[in-house]
């Protein structure tokens, strides 16, 4: 004789029920879908037919399917019932059929300590999978398993589990189960899971769902495994690439499209991506229907319950921008969505203008004296935890001043959040195809565009002007300056490039209150950006000015 078990895995609704013949005598009377027979002896040595009847059979004359078989002296065999016999409502209709493990066991090789698993992919519309063990082992177990096939024995130290059903790439997970072996008592046991169902049910007339199910050696309904949670991770992506020519990209994740024509100074909301997985980004242009051709393409794992901020930055073109740092994507772990003091706002600041150099941030209004040094492009500057309050930021380079901005925390009503600060844009476009010009810019956790932080007219410009206006403004030779000083003083005059080197320097002498008008030579400097700082004993004044 030798052992026969019979699992009933076809989810096609005409064969929800059905009779099991050996030969010509009833095995299985009403046997249903996700049932297993026990182990049973069956006659070695001699062909006989297993055929598959409607429940309401009389005979085996009935049988809609038929398969012979012949046993071998001793063996077991573990037989699944998968496919469908409906001739139309199912997507992808793979026939009927009857799968045999003939290595079969009743209890686990390595005795009542160990928990012996048959795995069997019987999911129509499932892909080849692997299963990933997640919580002990952290290791693939199953890999590039096809429909039909058996994978062989995994002999497991009997314990609770954690299987991943990933896709044949393990770059995504479809579904994830607990498998508590120990919590159920199956030591020295010996089991057959079995993946059963749809993944896709709307196309297969409304069929069972997949799911993960084992056979116990005694037969009977087969045991759901519970669902477990797909581990996740927080994500947000700014695009920040002030290249022309990824003004508007499509963001897929994997294969799934995130960002749909995403715009240059956008951020999209933190969203959920699967974790413990290799998780590809791709930076596709705005007609991509899939990631083939994509302009670049970055694989991150990230860590489950982390949150990730994704900065796109950097230079695609092959010309005309200088320097042309390559295009990357620029990844701060640990990120937050709102700040860790209700009160406060948490700022994450990040340097993402290809031609600026190294600066700091000096807040001026507080003042709070520097607050970032020696940032570089790439580089984030890691959280500043700000009292809510409207705040004045000043870029400097190696001490120089280069532009300064409001940042009005409170006047946005910004308290509880976390945001992130961008240096965008170029100091100098002349040289970078007229692109985007330099400025601060936020990024929100709820996306969207980002918000420009306000440029004042000049730095500390209050203390030493009422006003001041440069023209004509882009100059050709020359540019005037026309102001209201509030005090008299000696007075220099500084004109820097717009990586903020200076470039010369004019003595203006003492200069009274009041209006005044400076006339200033720009006859012998190349086209671009420059900027123009006033100094007196009082404070200065910096003015942006472009000189065609």
């Amino acid at each position: 004789m030798a052992r026969v078990q019979v699992v009933h895995n076809s989810a096609d609704a005409a064969a929800a029920m059905v009779d099991v013949y050996l030969d010509n005598a009833l095995l299985l009377d009403d046997f249903e879908f996700r049932t297993a027979s026990p182990f049973i002896d069956a006659p070695v040595g001699v062909s006989f037919t297993v055929g598959i009847a409607p429940s309401t059979s009389s005979s085996a004359s009935e049988a809609i399917f038929t398969q012979d078989f012949t046993l071998a002296d001793g063996a077991t065999y573990v037989i699944v019932a998968d496919g469908i016999v409906s001739p139309t409502g199912y997507s992808p209709a793979v026939p009927f059929s009857l799968e045999v493990f003939d290595m079969g066991r009743e209890a686990a090789a390595g005795g009542s300590m160990m928990t012996d698993v048959l795995v069997h992919h019987g999911s129509t519309d499932a892909p080849t999978v692997d299963i990933y063990e997640s919580a002990l082992a952290n290791a693939t177990i199953v890999d590039n398993a096809p429909y039909g096939a058996f994978a062989g024995y995994l002999e497991f130290g009997t314990a609770d589990y954690t299987l991943q059903v990933r896709d044949q790439y393990n770059s995504t997970i479809v579904a994830a189960y607990s498998a508590p072996l120990a919590t159920l008592n199956l030591g020295g046991t010996a089991l057959v899971a079995l993946a059963s169902g749809f993944l896709d049910p709307s196309v297969n007339s409304d069929g069972a769902a997949f799911g993960l199910y084992v056979a116990l050696p005694s037969g009977g309904p087969l045991v759901a495994l519970p669902a477990a949670d797909i581990p996740t991770a927080r994500v947000q992506v700014i695009h920040n690439s002030a290249d022309l020519a990824a003004a508007q990209v499509d963001v897929w994740l994997n294969n799934t499209p995130l960002l749909d024509n995403f715009t240059f100074r956008n951020a999209s909301p933190f969203v959920d991506a699967q974790a413990g997985v290799p998780f590809d980004v791709s930076i596709a242009l705005p007609t991509s229907t899939d990631t083939i051709g994509a302009l670049a393409r970055f694989t991150y794992n990230l860590e489950a319950g982390e949150t990730y901020i994704l900065i796109a930055n950097g230079i695609v073109s092959a010309s005309g921008y200088s320097p042309a740092t390559p295009f990357d994507l620029y990844v701060q772990s640990g990120a937050r969505e709102t700040s860790n003091v209700a009160s406060n706002v948490d700022v994450l600041v990040f340097h993402g203008s290809t031609d600026a150099p190294v600066v700091d941030v000096v807040e001026t209004s507080v003042p709070a004296g520097t607050i970032v040094n020696d940032l570089s492009h790439g580089e984030f500057a890691g959280y500043l935890e700000l009292a809510e309050a409207d705040y004045t930021l000043l870029i400097e380079t190696m001490g120089t001043p280069v532009v300064s901005c409001n940042a009005p925390l409170a006047s946005l009503g910004l308290a509880g959040n976390a945001i992130t600060v961008l240096a965008s844009g170029f100091l100098d476009p002349m040289v970078n195809s007229q692109g985007a010009s330099f400025g601060l810019w936020v990024a929100l956790p709820t996306g969207g565009a980002l918000v420009e932080l306000p440029l004042p007219t000049g730095v500390k410009e209050n203390e030493i002007v009422r006003s001041l206006t440069a023209y004509p403004n882009p100059a050709i030779d020359e540019v005037v300056l026309d102001m209201d000083l509030l005090t008299k003083g000696l007075s220099t005059l500084y004109i820097q490039d717009a990586l903020g080197r200076q470039l010369q320097v004019k003595d203006l002498g003492t200069l009274s209150s009041g209006q005044q008008r400076v006339n200033v030579d720009l006859s012998t400097l190349s086209a671009g950006a420059y900027w123009l700082r006033l100094e007196n004993g009082s404070g200065q004044v910096i003015v942006p000015v472009q000189k065609q």
